[in-house]
């Protein structure tokens, strides 16, 4: 598209007023420069009759002419590609050369070799008379009256051959004369245009000559042996890999989304992306239709561009009726993912916005999940899991975040994060599903609630954890709710259902984000009451354009935005829509190997233990008695560090230990102890202190399970 072309999205005063003047007097000489209002803007003349072209005119500006001199650069360069792709074709101007030397030969040789032809079959026909009519006359016994008729016919033959023969060599000679002008005519240009170019020129002036002798030439042979002629107006995207402005237009008027007569009014022109993956241009439709009847034609769109669906996106524009358009050279999201962000930070801060995935566009897709929740769907294999994982690693990456994680398909895709979540499942199990939510709603949200309503305010924010400690985000998982569902009775599931509805609806305010997962999206699968309220969608591929609907809402299949349509091979690629009325994105989300989650959980353990936030499960005993600073405690520990530290080559901790063991790895570790404190402290019954061998020598001991039984009792820890 020429920038001299394109309508400006803004009102040009200037203009504006020289009509307003045209139609109140008749212009009878330009403005003089002190009237107008802008100096350094050049304002193109009236013009009432219309013999020139009406040119905005901030075309004139510098902003303008760069502008112009852009654009003329990318068609340069868009021209000289459809060039080069063309050589390859029967339209090339080497096959164009072609068709136009041989058309040149067959002129030069003209229709005359059919009369030549005749005559020379004539000239056979009449020796082959004349042949046999003097082999009937030369047989000797033959009367005399029949002699003479022989003779006769044999004359007569040669007379009709000498005539033929004549006839034959006249049109010999006619059709070398006519072809020698003939060729004179077509020849003698070129060779004269070679010759002056030589004589006046040199080599250069040869060249020039020959150069021109091929473009004639080239020119003659334009047209195929069929009669076509090139036209890459005509191509599909899909044949020549360019978008053109003639193109566009005739793609959505063969899609049947506008009319014959109607056109796009194109607000950017048709340019290759930097990062040249895709084609992308943004153009209204005509006034009065609306952007969801383009987006639903998509499949047509597609057929017309000669592309599959996948590589198509229409996007809709900031007002109605305006569409965003790209489409990919190549099948999206079929090479390997993108590495994840994660892996190159310590720690996140979950009430910022985090890193989801990738758009088309390259741009990384960030959702702020503060007071939301979400829905991720999909069927198995889609990618579904992978996606989860990036909300719940950075979120195990703060570590002030509380996890509660419920994997109702007793799969391992939570397992890695169990020592750092307050509460989990892993089995399946609707009774601890029931544990976990009522936790969350007897006790966390009362919790938040009062936390709240001591700051003055009706919901957490990131500046109240700023100042307050206490104040902090969770994270809730569901996945699967129909096999827990399938698996509890009707009480707990209709206890369950009610539980999750209310910490969805009431926790949001408090910091409780909740994410519900699901493999078959449906009803059955989240009900739909709980569905409805959840605000962040994450559709992975479907089996059926109704699944989709039911991740991302009634409708949005229909106006084109179908999980059915991404393919296998796309995995961990779904339709993301980020919160209430955002317009739903293709997106890839980033992928972390096994060995990449663990790393990263690694990593989330030791800031959740500098931090002290990690649950009671998942702090060792003797740290835990350290924690309490107590000197019977911190002897404990060591005990216990003690009894770790003999463990066999299975991981075991040793079952007994002696005494003097025990006291010089006490010792070692900065504490002193006698042997008879040591006793007093852990009390042993009289079998207990039975000796036993120890490297060859029998010694007095002490059991771990008494050291254990002594911690409990006095700190009531362990089990």
């Amino acid at each position: 598209m020429s920038i001299e072309t394109t309508a400006s999205s803004a009102p040009d005063p200037e203009w504006e007023r020289l009509v307003n003047d045209y139609h109140a007097s008749p212009v009878t000489a330009p403005a003089v420069a002190a009237e107008l209002a802008a100096p350094s803007v050049a304002i193109a003349a009236p013009d009432p009759m219309g013999d020139t072209p009406l040119v905005p005119a901030w075309t004139r500006t510098t902003g303008g002419w760069k502008a112009r001199g852009e654009a003329g650069r990318l068609n340069s360069v868009r021209r000289f590609r459809r060039w080069v792709r063309r050589q390859a074709t029967e339209h090339g101007h080497s096959a164009q050369t072609y068709r136009g030397i041989r058309r040149t030969f067959h002129w030069i040789q003209g229709t005359e070799g059919v009369q030549v032809a005749t005559a020379r079959r004539e000239v056979q026909q009449a020796q082959h008379d004349y042949k046999a009519a003097k082999w009937g006359h030369d047989k000797r016994l033959i009367p005399g009256k029949e002699k003479d008729k022989r003779r006769r016919e044999m004359e007569t033959a040669f007379a009709s051959s000498t005539t033929a023969m004549a006839k034959y060599r006249a049109a010999q000679q006619a059709a070398r004369v006519r072809r020698a002008v003939r060729g004179t005519v077509a020849l003698a240009p070129l060779a004269t245009a070679e010759g002056v170019g030589l004589h006046f020129l040199g080599g250069p002036g040869g060249l020039l000559a020959t150069g021109s002798a091929l473009a004639v030439l080239a020119l003659l042979g334009r047209r195929t042996s069929g009669g076509e002629l090139y036209d890459d107006r005509d191509a599909k995207f899909g044949d020549t890999r360019t978008l053109t402005d003639s193109m566009l237009n005739q793609v959505y008027r063969d899609a049947k989304v506008i009319g014959s007569d109607e056109v796009l009014e194109l607000l950017t022109p048709c340019t290759l992306t930097a990062d040249g993956k895709a084609w992308e241009v943004e153009f209204d439709l005509p006034s009065g239709m609306p952007a969801k009847k383009a987006v639903a034609a998509k499949a047509g769109v597609g057929s017309a561009l000669g592309v599959a669906v996948q590589q198509l996106n229409q996007a809709l524009g900031d007002r109605e009726g305006r569409i965003r358009l790209r489409v990919s050279l190549n099948l999206p999201f079929t090479g390997e993912p993108t590495p994840g962000p994660l892996l190159a930070v310590d720690r996140v801060d979950l009430w910022q916005p985090i890193p989801m995935g990738i758009n088309l566009r390259g741009q990384e897709v960030s959702t702020s999940w503060v007071e939301r929740s979400g829905l991720f769907g999909g069927e198995p294999g889609a990618g579904k899991s992978a996606a989860a994982n990036d909300l719940l690693l950075a979120a195990a990456l703060d570590p002030t975040v509380a996890l509660y994680l419920c994997d109702g398909k007793a799969g391992a895709d939570v397992t890695p994060y169990e020592p750092i979540a307050a509460m989990h499942d892993t089995d399946g199990d609707p009774k601890r599903l029931l544990e976990i939510l009522q936790q969350v709603w007897e006790a966390e949200i009362p919790r938040r609630r009062a936390l709240a309503k001591e700051h003055g305010s009706r919901k957490l924010a990131a500046a109240m954890a700023a100042v307050d400690p206490r104040v902090n985000l969770a994270v809730l998982l569901v996945d699967e709710w129909s096999s827990y569902g399938a698996a509890a009775d009707r009480n707990d599931r209709q206890e369950l259902e009610r539980l999750l509805r209310l910490i969805v609806q009431q926790g949001r305010a408090l910091g409780i984000i909740t994410l519900a997962a699901t493999q078959k999206p449906d009803s059955d699968s989240v009900p739909t009451g709980i569905r409805d309220i959840l605000s962040i969608r994450w559709a992975m591929r479907c089996l059926t354009p109704q699944a989709s609907d039911t991740i991302l809402g009634q409708g949005y299949a229909a106006a084109g935005h179908n999980a059915q349509d991404i393919l296998k091979s796309q995995r961990g690629v779904g339709i993301y829509m980020d919160g209430e009325g955002a317009e739903p994105e293709l997106t890839r989300g980033y992928y972390y190997d096994d060995d990449e989650v663990a790393l990263l959980l690694e990593r989330a353990y030791a800031l959740r233990a500098e931090a002290g936030t990690l649950p009671a499960g998942a702090v060792s005993l003797s740290d835990q008695l350290r924690s309490l600073r107590d000197h019977q405690a911190n002897i404990l520990a060591a005990l216990v560090d003690a009894f770790d530290a003999h463990a066999d080559d299975e991981g075991r901790p040793a079952e007994w230990l002696p005494g003097v063991a025990l006291l010089e790895f006490v010792t070692a570790s900065g504490l002193s102890i006698s042997a008879d404190s040591l006793g007093r402290l852990v009390v042993r019954a009289d079998e207990e202190k039975a000796k036993r061998v120890w490297e060859g020598t029998r010694l007095i001991g002490y059991p771990r399970s008494r050291v254990l039984v002594t911690v409990r009792d006095r700190f009531k820890l362990g089990d």
